[in-house]
């Protein structure tokens, strides 16, 4: 496909991150603040993890444990990360595979975006590749709430 579309065209360029010293009760309202489903979770400025609404749910509430609980505790970790210049079509994939929402984009070590199944639906509806359509569609069917890690 000669009109590829690479992780940095949809990225978002503004991250929030956190440091994995810090508790979920932060992270929470850090996402409330912001109204985002994700953080990345630093450690001495590099991406180590990330925490979402799910883990919250799933590791904190679920679980019954206090929201004191520190981020490096209940982080998902290792991080998934992709290279700004990989595809939208690998990003896609590695979604499929990993069955995960958002993917921090990395250079080097250094975090310089975050892809989630929105951009990635949003290219989707625009675009006319109907091959990536279908993978997308694969995706968010298997993303159900039902889905056991």
């Amino acid at each position: 496909m000669g009109d590829s579309t690479f992780v940095k065209d949809i990225m978002k360029t503004s991250v929030i991150s956190i440091d994995l010293s810090m508790t979920v009760k932060d992270a929470a309202e850090m996402m409330n603040d912001v109204e985002i489903g994700g953080i990345v979770v630093m450690e001495n400025n590099i991406a180590t993890g990330i925490i979402t609404e799910r883990d919250i749910v799933r590791r904190i509430v679920a679980k019954n444990k206090g929201y004191s609980t520190k981020l490096k505790d209940v982080m998902s970790t290792p991080l998934v990360t992709i290279s700004p210049d990989e595809t939208v079509w690998e990003l896609a994939q590695l979604m499929k595979v990993k069955k995960i929402h958002r993917v921090p984009v990395t250079s080097g070590n250094k975090l310089v975006g975050m892809v989630s199944t929105t951009d990635l639906t949003r290219i989707c509806s625009v675009g006319s590749n109907t091959e990536l359509r279908k993978i997308t569609e694969q995706i968010l069917l298997r993303m159900k709430p039902s889905d056991q890690k």
